[in-house]
């Protein structure tokens, strides 16, 4: 009776902390981890980022950057588009009309707009449309090395400019990361975010192993690949992060996030506060220890009890 009489203990200590474990295997193996894998935007960051410049291409106005920017992401459920929607609100830029809207997952956005095909998203897909300059491309680099996101925009093959979004680092996120390192685990981010952008972020929070421009549908396959190299937990918060979070060892979902995520994720963190990996982890090690404690000195009694 020791075991699930601790694992019953080990659930309420969690569910006391603002940490749910969803099932007893949860919290066995939340312990064992070699590797913690985290997303960015939600997870390591608040997931609220905001507009901070803007970089019209010669002969455009910031109005019609924006104009055709907030037309298309306004359409799109990615928090950066959210971003450019706010921003436009803010400057009180009419809204145009988009119609025929198609989703690019891990590259951005097309749809047509006032009458013109217009698109948006990644410096990758404007290189494959070969619409970006490398006037432009350096201007998005600049963003990029200071930890923001460059997104582009066009319309009837014409480059329309920049939009730069970031977003703000949790403020317990390095401490997490700190916490993890000492526990001897590895701690990855994985994110869709260009390499530029995703190593500043790792910089600010102390990661050194950062996994970029990886789209949508490849997250699981990196936490296949990494699971070949040991046991692998993976913490996120978005649709996208589902079949990363079911992939896993281990799923772990911020309370705030998606509820797709939420669903697939094996433990969820009540709270969205980062800091909780760690305690959670601690607390699964905890549990183990006390159930092989209780089944050393069950053992031993019987063993000395029943001769008797």
């Amino acid at each position: 009776l020791a075991t699930p009489v601790a694992i019953m203990v080990g659930n309420g200590m969690g569910a006391r902390q603002g940490i749910l474990f969803k099932n007893a295997a949860a919290l066995e193996w939340a312990g064992k981890m070699d590797f913690v894998v985290l997303d960015k935007t939600g997870t390591v960051t608040e997931g609220k980022p905001r507009v901070t410049d803007l970089c019209p291409a010669q002969g455009v106005t910031e109005a019609e950057l924006l104009q055709t920017a907030a037309a298309l992401e306004g359409l799109s459920e990615h928090p950066l588009a959210k971003a450019v929607c706010e921003y436009a609100d803010e400057k009180k830029i009419p809204v145009l009309s988009a119609a025929n809207f198609r989703a690019l997952p891990g590259w951005g956005v097309e749809a047509i707009v006032a009458g013109a095909e217009a698109a948006g998203g990644s410096g990758a897909l404007f290189r494959e449309r070969r619409l970006l300059s490398d006037a432009m491309l350096a201007a998005g680099e600049r963003m990029a090395e200071e930890g923001k996101t460059p997104l582009y925009f066009s319309s009837a093959g014409r480059m329309l400019g920049m939009i730069a979004v970031a977003d703000v680092v949790k403020e317990d996120s390095a401490q997490a990361i700190e916490q993890l390192h000492r526990m001897g685990i590895q701690v990855i981010m994985l994110t869709g975010d260009n390499r530029r952008t995703a190593q500043a972020i790792g910089r600010q929070v102390g990661l050194e192993q950062v996994i970029a421009d990886v789209l949508p549908g490849d997250k699981e396959t990196v936490i296949k690949k990494l699971s070949e190299a040991g046991r692998v937990a993976m913490v996120g918060d978005g649709i996208n992060d589902a079949p990363a979070l079911t992939r896993a060892d281990i799923g772990i979902a911020i309370g705030a996030g998606a509820d797709v995520a939420l669903e697939a994720a094996d433990v969820v963190l009540m709270k969205s506060k980062l800091t909780d990996v760690s305690a959670a982890i601690r607390l699964s090690r905890q549990v183990l220890t006390n159930i092989h404690e209780n089944l050393f000195w069950a053992f031993f009694y019987n063993c000395i009890g029943i001769p008797l």
